[in-house]
């Protein structure tokens, strides 16, 4: 293609095939790599989708699904979710983040690992998160998602064995500045057993979340 040049061989590489980041591509071009993804592999998975863009993949390809959370366009055979591994917790720290924390949970469903989703369990009501500590911490690894001071992470890696991936969310007001905030709270965490990925990068923190459950369960 010459707009584009798809690397159908980065399963072998990686272990992971290749996703497409969504936002921002022109309609035909879109459309084709859909296309010539499906074609390829009987799969496909974007992030950051729009309605619109929905629409005019499902004209090409009408199996494909969309879900407005998460803005995750994918097509995804029955049998590819049937055999998911391990146990990767997703936990929220209010509502407004479970969109990030859905193209978290989402991305790793795709790539093959068994999700538990805890939302709406922040540290302005600890006792929520208490409550589910035995659930977060039977996971091989947990993403922790929130917003505004970002503290969700520095509290579930203080009570939980496991690694926790922390994800920023641009949720807050204007002190927050677009998820900064979140950001630096959790770099300077002193808990330890945190990492940190980029603000609302619900996908990359699916991503390492999966290679680490994977190690849990043996299959790298």
């Amino acid at each position: 293609m010459d707009f584009a040049k798809l690397d159908h061989d980065r399963k072998n590489r990686t272990g992971f095939p290749e996703v497409i980041f969504c936002q921002g591509k022109a309609d035909k071009f879109l459309v084709d790599i859909y296309k010539k993804m499906y074609e390829a592999d009987g799969a496909v998975f974007g992030t950051r989708a729009t309605m619109h863009q929905y629409e005019i993949v499902k004209e090409v390809l009408p199996q494909v699904e969309y879900d407005e959370v998460s803005r995750i366009l994918k097509i995804v055979p029955a049998e590819k979710n049937a055999d998911l591994e391990g146990n990767i917790a997703v936990v929220t720290a209010g509502t407004a983040d479970i969109s990030v924390a859905e193209e978290a949970a989402q991305t790793a469903e795709y790539f093959g690992s068994q999700v538990t989703r805890v939302y709406d369990v922040g540290v302005s009501g600890i006792h929520r998160l208490l409550e589910n500590r035995d659930a977060i911490d039977s996971a091989n690894v947990v993403i922790a998602v929130a917003g505004m001071e970002g503290a969700l992470a520095s509290v579930i890696g203080g009570l939980v064995s496991k690694p926790v991936i922390a994800v920023p969310t641009s949720v807050g007001y204007g002190a927050n500045l677009g998820g900064i905030s979140a950001l630096l709270t959790m770099i300077n965490s002193c808990a330890n057993g945190i990492s940190v990925v980029n603000i609302d990068n619900g996908y990359g923190a699916g991503y390492i979340a999966t290679q680490i459950n994977r190690l849990a369960v043996g299959t790298i």
